[in-house]
């Protein structure tokens, strides 16, 4: 964590140049079994990646809308960076027919139709598997992203003042930060949860609003430290949570 840091891409940045060999993101999906480890080089250099096809790919300008119909997953903190990096707006759950573009997942792909631009698939499977076939009227993102480059520069630089994120706020409604304001919030919680450098978030919240995708992401990165991202958490039984908690050498839960 850098008191500079400004924008999430900043706070990525900043935790490459501390330690890039360390973990980020711990991803678990106890309906599959399925666990994936993301140092912090990894994670930006699929960060890189996804801004690269959002830039080039699917030609999106800074200040478009992105759709996430995404559930928490570590593709999902990919996109979410990815954008923050182009400086598009991400708006996680956000409503397609009104966004410049859409990133959805598998039990999703008819409500992303309603989008009129660029369309993404994710099949959200293990190892970040392709669909057998592009589903229709998508693009498969894991068939579009291994091509693109490992580094990332924006054609025009992202401000701390530009609209990042559009998320579901506690009284149901929507809200949108600029990167300085999740910048400013994630450190907050990160101070409220007692996070600091080296600190190990497990976290099974969805990410239907902020308190979640804090939690999930932006909270342990800010705080320098990392997220044990758990879905279908409800699955465990507590003494399978409690071994995770050891195994994982967890700190804090959420």
């Amino acid at each position: 964590m850098n008191a500079s840091d400004r924008t999430p891409a900043d706070l990525l940045r900043s935790a490459l140049a501390a330690d890039p060999a360390r973990p980020l993101v711990t991803y678990y999906d106890d309906a599959t079994g399925e666990r994936v480890e993301l140092s912090v080089a990894t994670f930006a250099n699929w960060v890189a990646k996804t801004a690269n096809l959002l830039q080039d790919g699917l030609s999106a300008e800074p200040g478009e809308r992105v759709a996430l119909l995404l559930p928490a997953h570590w593709q999902t903190a990919v996109w979410l960076l990815a954008c923050a990096s182009v400086g598009v707006v991400a708006d996680l759950d956000g409503d397609p027919a009104s966004a410049d573009h859409v990133v959805a997942g598998p039990d999703r792909l008819d409500e992303g139709l309603a989008c009129a631009g660029g369309r993404l698939a994710l099949s959200l499977a293990p190892l970040g598997r392709r669909f057998p076939a592009p589903p229709a009227g998508y693009d498969d993102y894991a068939v579009e992203v291994p091509g693109q480059g490992d580094r990332f520069a924006p054609y025009a630089p992202v401000g701390p003042d530009a609209p990042a994120l559009a998320v579901r706020d506690a009284a149901g409604g929507r809200t949108e930060l600029t990167g300085a304001d999740l910048v400013a919030r994630a450190r907050r919680d990160a101070a409220r949860r007692g996070l600091a450098p080296g600190s190990r978030l497990l976290s099974g919240l969805p990410w239907q609003d902020w308190d979640g995708v804090s939690a999930g992401l932006y909270a342990p990165l800010a705080a320098g430290g990392s997220v044990v991202l758990c879905r279908h958490l409800d699955r465990l039984s507590p003494e399978e949570l409690d071994r995770r908690t050891a195994t994982e050498r967890v700190t804090d839960r959420a």
